[in-house]
């Protein structure tokens, strides 16, 4: 891995900060989330709106199924916050811009974003140059996995207090860990204070995916081994429950994209839903 890829932002992460800006500039009113703050943190080439993966009508239900997962896990950090949750963990956080957009409720919690240090160093650069304070309650916690460091540690080590209930947020994380890395990852969160609640996206299998877009969701697959990062796991909503029961978790949910639909599109007269190629377990301790 080059120096320059090690220190700076994830284009996974770029690109859904981008997908997220085209939902506010391009899409009606109203949006499912608002956020122009992880574009001014990418701030991309002028010629952006131009990549083959911004295309305008290609991207706009993949661009509303990261706005729709984005929003529904905001909504569920506000609702625990609510019931008296202080922690909130983003693993995989990349350009999330949580702490900047609701200060009023990040402000009632711990916020622990995790990354690999490269692009997380870039990132703190970057929230200083944009003129946006790191305040106590927002802790950026850098795991480097490839050097062995313990997630749990590290977090232990910025405060985290596992004997306390927490909101854990995983998402475009699943599908690139064996099912038995992700295994790994869920017991220790299943283990946490009673009260603690996952979510998750998951990738579905390519045969259960809507017809209409199962050739974008291919190209995404062959990009992703392109890239030397291929996915590595797809579950069925059985399979992922059952995952999540194995792992010690009390009680564990799908929601789906057509869940989703129903919860933030609809009545819209433009048609824009969320694809249901990855959806969402939410499973709670």
């Amino acid at each position: 891995m080059t120096e320059k890829r090690m220190t700076e932002a994830d284009p996974t992460a770029v690109r859904v900060a981008l997908w997220r800006a085209m939902h506010v500039e391009l899409d009606a009113p109203p949006h499912v989330l608002e956020d122009d703050v992880g574009l001014r943190l990418a701030a991309p080439d002028d010629g952006w709106r131009q990549r083959p993966d911004m295309d305008p009508h290609a991207t706009r239900r993949f661009r509303a199924s990261i706005v729709a997962r984005a929003r529904f896990i905001e909504d569920l950090v506000a609702e625990q916050a609510g019931h008296g949750v202080r922690q909130y963990v983003i693993l995989g956080a990349g350009l999330d811009t949580f702490a900047q957009r609701r200060p009023e409720i990040a402000a009632r919690l711990r916020v622990f974003e995790v990354d690999r240090p490269g692009p997380q160093d870039w990132k703190r650069r970057r929230l200083v140059e944009l003129g946006f304070d790191i305040p106590d309650w927002l802790r950026l916690v850098p795991v480097d996995f490839e050097a062995g460091a313990s997630l749990w540690e590290q977090l232990t080590g910025a405060g985290f207090d596992a004997t306390q209930p927490a909101v854990v947020a995983s998402t475009g994380v699943s599908m690139y860990l064996t099912r038995e890395a992700n295994l790994a990852t869920l017991h220790p969160i299943a283990a946490l204070a009673p009260g603690s609640t996952l979510a998750m996206t998951f990738m579905l299998p390519i045969e259960l995916v809507e017809p209409e877009v199962r050739p974008a969701t291919e190209w995404a697959h062959k990009g992703a081994r392109a890239a030397g990062t291929p996915f590595l796991s797809l579950f069925t909503p059985p399979e992922i429950l059952a995952l999540a029961r194995g792992a010690g978790f009390k009680d564990a949910q799908h929601v789906s994209a057509a869940a989703l639909a129903q919860r933030y599109f609809a009545g819209r007269t433009d048609g824009l839903r969320p694809v249901n190629g990855e959806e969402l377990l939410v499973a709670t301790t």
